[in-house]
């Protein structure tokens, strides 16, 4: 109840402060109406199940809200953006490290009316399919909470070009030119410094490591990054030349006393323990090769990393960088299991834009929640400091999660069984997780001493 409370306020905040955004009453209150229907248990939210679970006669409303009723999306997002960072910020604390992490992710769609679509490489569909792709960008405070701030559809040239087709996908005026992912992260990120949004590191995969735009850009703005780089990325070396990342690992680190054994950061299931060396780089001042090994396998992942002149970072700091950009997928799962990210089955480049911006909004309600409760709700059992320590007498329970709070917010609301049933099963729940999460931690210490033993 008190979690549900909580959330319910916070969503009120959030409502009054987007009320400026919208031109009339109706649509405003539609808006409202639409968030609270993607956190509500709805299994699907397109159209006519948000119509329905409001009380409209037909979709014809939401449809409008979405498509065309006049209101500010792009302030609208701004103002999400200011409220999930302040919130964050305010529970986080002290010495918590900011991260921004880019990452795109896909929605699958039939046919070849809806903005941004054509075949193309698809990591919900694991592999080629017909869909779209929208990057975003996430604010992730470690051991805090994270947040989808920013977004901007992917347009492919072809779509751009043909005037019919620019009329059908409502793609906008202003945009007279295809833009690569990497320059989409590039407004993205210009969009959150106006906002005086502050990030220790930029992280990203691979398509943005890649991009000498994107890096150029930040390092113009004083962002320092970590950015994963594929193997054949080239470094330079000074009087040594150029090598690619995995000839420099054979040439610099070959020796075992060269890797350290740390944790990319705390899991579910524990310590995420990998081996790590880095070097600096003679030819580029400022910039470093960040290596991981995967304590099993012996696979490597590359991080080319920069920091500004005069800020002294360690290689525990860019570790714990790396280690965050995982939550953007995080994000993701959540966003579209929880709020329907991928459910609107809309076409047009404004409704796509405006769903994705309501569906940050009820993200942000539920993950600044959350935040804020976090530090009261965790009852977790002392982690276990040895691989054969017996169990607890009590597990205890899991701080509470954004689909847990969203979840009680939606019984509270919607009056799904009794008030004691809900809360029996909430505790259940965070119970059961918080078992298997002492469990896991204990047998990762095994795990963890035999990779500590074939590192220095």
């Amino acid at each position: 109840m008190v979690a549900a409370r909580a959330c319910e306020a916070t969503l009120k905040v959030l409502l009054g402060s987007l009320a400026g955004c919208f031109a009339r009453i109706e649509p405003r209150r539609k808006a409202s109406q639409y968030v609270r229907a993607l956190m509500s248990d709805l299994v699907k939210r397109n159209g006519w199940t948000v119509g329905q679970w409001i009380g409209d006669a037909g979709p014809a409303a939401v449809q409008r809200l979405l498509n065309r009723a006049v209101w500010d999306g792009d302030r609208a997002m701004g103002l999400i953006r200011r409220f999930a960072v302040d919130g964050l910020d305010a529970a986080a604390a002290p010495g918590r490290l900011r991260i921004g992490a880019l990452d795109e992710t896909g929605q699958v769609k039939k046919g070849k009316a809806t903005a941004g679509v054509q075949r193309q490489h698809m990591g919900c569909a694991d592999g080629i399919a017909n869909g779209i792709n929208t990057v975003h960008l996430a604010y992730v405070v470690e051991r805090t909470g994270h947040v989808l701030i920013a977004h901007r559809l992917w347009v492919p040239a072809f779509q751009l070009a043909d005037v019919s087709l620019r009329k059908v996908m409502g793609l906008p005026i202003s945009m007279r030119r295809a833009r690569a992912k990497g320059r989409i992260a590039i407004d993205l990120l210009a969009e959150t410094l106006r906002d005086g949004v502050v990030f220790d590191f930029l992280c990203g995969d691979e398509v943005y490591g890649a991009c000498p735009i994107l890096r150029r850009w930040c390092e113009r703005v004083g962002q320092a990054y970590v950015l994963r780089v594929a193997k054949n990325f080239r470094l330079d070396f000074g009087p040594r030349g150029t090598l690619t990342c995995e000839r420099a690992v054979k040439l610099f680190a070959s020796a075992r006393s060269q890797w350290r054994a740390y944790p990319a950061g705390i899991g579910t299931k524990g310590a995420r323990a990998y081996a790590w060396t880095w070097f600096d780089l003679p030819g580029s001042p400022g910039h470093t090769l960040l290596v991981r090994r995967h304590r099993s396998s012996g696979k490597l992942a590359f991080h080319y990393c920069w920091t500004p002149p005069g800020r002294q970072v360690t290689l525990r700091d860019l570790i714990r960088a790396a280690g965050l950009r995982w939550p953007v997928e995080e994000c993701f799962e959540i966003a579209k299991d929880d709020f329907g990210l991928d459910q609107s089955q809309v076409r047009t480049y404004t409704a796509i834009r405006r769903h994705t911006t309501l569906v940050c909004a009820a993200l942000a309600v539920c993950a600044v929640a959350a935040a804020a409760l976090r530090s009261r709700t965790d009852r977790r059992a002392k982690p276990a400091r040895t691989a054969d320590q017996a169990r607890p007498e009590c597990f205890g329970q899991i701080p509470i999660s954004v689909p847990e709070i969203r979840h009680l917010w939606s019984g509270e609301h919607q009056g799904v069984h009794t008030r004691a049933h809900r809360g029996h099963w909430s505790a259940w729940r965070r119970a059961h997780q918080s078992e298997a999460q002492w469990y896991h931690q204990r047998r990762n210490l095994t795990i963890w001493g035999q990779f500590h033993q074939v590192t220095a």
